[in-house]
């Protein structure tokens, strides 16, 4: 009776905080994802059923990770907090050994294996496939969504596109102002103007444009005479869609998407042996690939087991910390183990080791040390002061010292003391109380952070993997990637970190009824989280410069290592492919070729439409154009003009030299530079954002984006403000674990929301400002409600 009782106790501590764990790690990979899919149910471009899908298709991936990560949370902390409330210390008293604890964890870890197992040998593989397959359905539905107003859309093959005016239609988007332009023969594009335009999917990688009531338009450059003008009601104009860019080399399939059976066959066929894996034969490196991937599908879930072996002991061993300190074992212990598992297969695949012992390692290094841990916890508990050491310095640096007399002061006493402090400091903050939830506060905020940060990066790691070692990446540039990749990680993590870091704090104090004794002494609630709030405001302004003096060079510098790593050309951000352009006067400019440094250009065509109904008014051309200084003017040679009037040519010029009044943009508006809103600080993508406007592109997602960078650094204190309500009332029964619970249930509340705003503003169904900081003004009315609610 005694030991089933024993055995619920520990399998219901080691359950919950795994489970909040994996719930935890989970959604900090799908961050990521989040506002993508949000923005396909908001576009319409895909049905919610689909939406859905994508999403539970991308779950087994994440859990291939996250599942052994869960294992040894829940161990960790479970163990750990038993540990340091001496009930360990009361069961080992009674007899039980570490064994003992080895068979009752062991349900816990085993079942996760099982799940684990499963889902890397069946569940991940099909469900890789059939998001792969989604995707291609899903690409002609999403195409007319992804055409944007006023900005040319040239992914279609052979045709530039252009619209006034989009609204979300029923499967497909409806287009006003329409302007096609075919480029399959670039010295003579075809062009069709239309009032309106509808685009219908015939397969997974063509459509056709239905358009009403326009002009197709044809001429020859070298016999200015020809030009040939008809109309149409209707018409229907076919397109084939690009191309994916992203499928691997036909030498290198991509095993993700390979059942496991059939991974066991590629790896074992071309009569490749398990003895000549090392070779760099065609057929030896695609065997040594399946081989790896093999072995990864059945090590990964093992680790579910040789991490039990390595957290019992150090669980137990927990005496000091408690969670916290299971926490911090978690972060060195799972940091390691992916650290040696990732070197292990790179070995492997790079042809260094057999397959097998390369991906195995990382398991037999923990195995070993499982077991020795094991043995040596048995004689007495390992050692673990080294831990907290450092924290113990900096504890003695903030704490004040023993009266000289050596009095010991009570617990009120204590308190009275605390509030003393402004006698030395002749100030009200902060206090030695202050300092004390400082101290907490500070110390799990950087642990979440610090978790969330090198998790993403380890997932993102095997993200990477195969790019890695196909296109033989160095450890240097990989380094220097991850490494750049951080600070917009640590930008993205830091709101949840705070929100999780106050449930936590707080919720521990209300547990052990410290908030209850400063209540007893006079201290208000509110008094007690000031100095919470101050440090998230701290953080919050931090945040914002971050962004503005260091994320931006970082972010650009890790986009150009990841096209590297992905084997594409490094991104340029002047962009001479960039024929297309939006100009002054109600004017369209193409051309073949631009001298950015000699401020030329090479068969150049203006065409001027009427912005009430969008129809050609003039087209011109010329073979030639260059800029003069003296004139700041553009002269053009060799051309022709036009003036049309519906399927009417009202005027036909031919010219050798002329200088044109409608070309009014000077050199430096062609040279327009490509960057990203998160390449940018704000000052930069307001003026991106005005250059970009004037011509003719999109610049309501930089719009939202520029918003943003103000708004996402506030969410910072509001998750703190938000944070106090919730660990007052709830953690006097839940204690830390229902903190952790409800803050992943606020921090998804939160995140769907933002996401969904977000997407309607780049949808252009929101005002940009709104859709911002609609997230923060409805999270922040609900943290000040339910603050002001608090009993004080």
């Amino acid at each position: 009776m005694r030991s089933r009782i024993l055995t619920r106790y520990i399998l219901g501590e080691v359950l919950s905080h795994g489970a909040i764990g994996l719930a935890l790690f989970t959604f900090v990979i799908f961050m990521r994802d989040l506002g993508r899919l949000l923005e396909l149910i908001v576009r319409n471009s895909a049905p919610l059923p689909s939406v859905a899908e994508i999403f539970f298709l991308t779950l087994p991936t994440a859990l291939t990770v996250t599942l052994p990560m869960a294992v040894l949370v829940g161990i960790l902390i479970g163990l750990s907090r038993l540990s340091a409330d001496s009930e360990v210390t009361a069961m080992r008293s009674s007899g039980l050994g570490s064994l003992f604890f080895v068979r009752i964890v062991s349900i816990f870890s085993v079942a996760l294996w099982i799940l684990a197992l499963v889902n890397n040998l069946y569940v991940a593989p099909r469900s890789a496939a059939a998001l792969a397959h989604l995707q291609d359905k899903l690409k002609s539905s999403q195409a007319s969504f992804e055409v944007q107003p006023r900005v040319f859309y040239e992914d279609f093959k052979n045709y530039v596109l252009y619209v006034e005016d989009s609204k979300s239609g029923s499967g497909s988007a409806l287009w006003r102002g329409v302007f096609l332009a075919d480029v399959s023969t670039p010295s003579q594009p075809k062009i069709t103007m239309a009032e309106r335009g509808v685009v219908v999917a015939e397969g997974p990688n063509s459509l056709h444009l239905h358009l009403e009531n326009g002009t197709q338009q044809e001429t020859n450059p070298k016999d200015p005479t020809q030009y040939q003008v008809s109309t149409f009601d209707q018409t229907d104009i076919p397109i084939q869609l690009p191309e994916t860019n992203d499928k691997p080399a036909p030498e290198l399939v991509p095993v993700a998407e390979l059942s496991t059976q059939e991974l066991w066959r590629l790896a074992h066929s071309g009569g490749v042996s398990a003895g000549h894996y090392l070779g760099n034969s065609i057929a030896q490196v695609k065997a040594r690939w399946y081989a790896v991937e093999f072995q990864r599908r059945i090590a990964l879930p093992t680790a579910c087991l040789v991490l039990t072996l390595v957290g019992i002991p150090l669980g137990l061993s927990s005496r000091r910390g408690g969670k916290s300190m299971g926490f911090v074992l978690t972060i060195i212990l799972v940091f390691a183990y992916y650290v040696v598992s990732l070197i292990g297969v790179s070995l492997g695949r790079q042809g260094k080791l057999p397959p097998a012992v390369g991906v195995w390692m990382a398991n037999v290094v923990f195995l070993v040390a499982g077991i020795m841990l094991l043995h040596r916890v048995d004689r007495a508990p390992i050692d673990l002061s080294f831990l907290t050491t450092g924290w113990d310095t900096l504890r003695e640096r903030f704490s004040t010292s023993e009266s000289a007399n050596g009095n010991v002061e009570g617990k009120g006493d204590a308190f009275e003391k605390s509030f003393s402090r402004t006698r030395v400091f002749r100030a009200k903050f902060p206090l030695l109380l202050d300092d004390m939830i400082l101290r907490d506060f500070l110390l799990y905020f950087v642990m979440v952070l610090t978790t969330f940060v090198m998790l993403a990066l380890v997932f993102t790691f095997f993200e990477l993997l195969g790019d890695i070692v196909k296109n033989r990446v160095s450890v240097v540039m990989l380094g220097d990637y991850l490494l750049n990749l951080s600070p917009s990680l640590i930008y993205l993590m830091t709101p949840l970190s705070v929100l999780l870091a106050v449930l936590v704090t707080f919720g521990l104090m209300q547990r052990s009824n410290e908030i209850t004794a400063m209540k007893a002494t006079g201290i208000s609630i509110y008094r007690v989280a000031f100095p919470v709030i101050a440090i998230a405001g701290v953080v919050a302004a931090s945040l914002f410069v971050f962004d503005q003096l260091y994320i931006p060079k970082a972010n650009k510098r890790q986009e150009t290592l990841r096209n590297e790593i992905k084997g594409k050309p490094p991104q340029t951000y002047l962009r001479p492919d960039r024929k297309w352009i939006f100009g002054s006067n109600n004017t369209i400019y193409y051309y073949e070729v631009y001298d950015a440094d000699q401020n030329r250009f090479g068969g150049i065509s203006i065409f001027q439409f009427d912005p009430k109904t969008f129809a050609l008014q003039s087209r011109i051309y010329a073979q030639h154009a260059h800029w003069e200084d003296g004139l700041q003017k553009w002269v053009f040679e060799q051309g022709w003009m036009r003036k049309l009037n519906g399927s009417a040519i009202e005027e036909f010029k031919p010219f050798e030299v002329e200088t044109i009044a409608l070309a009014a943009e000077p050199p430096a508006y062609f040279k327009k530079e490509v960057r990203q809103s998160q390449e940018m600080d704000y000052q930069e993508l307001l003026r991106y954002i005005h250059d970009l406007q004037q011509s003719g592109f999109d610049v309501v997602r930089f719009r939202v984006q520029l918003y943003k960078k103000l708004a996402y650094p506030i969410i910072t204190l509001v998750m703190a403000i938000l944070a106090i309500p919730f660990s007052v009332y709830r953690q006097r029964r839940g204690g830390p674990l229902a903190g952790v619970a409800t803050a992943i249930g606020i921090a998804i509340l939160y995140w769907v929301s933002a996401g969904l705003f977000e997407a309607m503003g780049n949808a252009n169904q929101l005002p940009a400002l709104l859709a911002a900081w609609a997230p923060n003004l409805i999270f922040g009315f609900a943290a000040g409600y339910m603050v002001l609610r608090v009993p004080t």
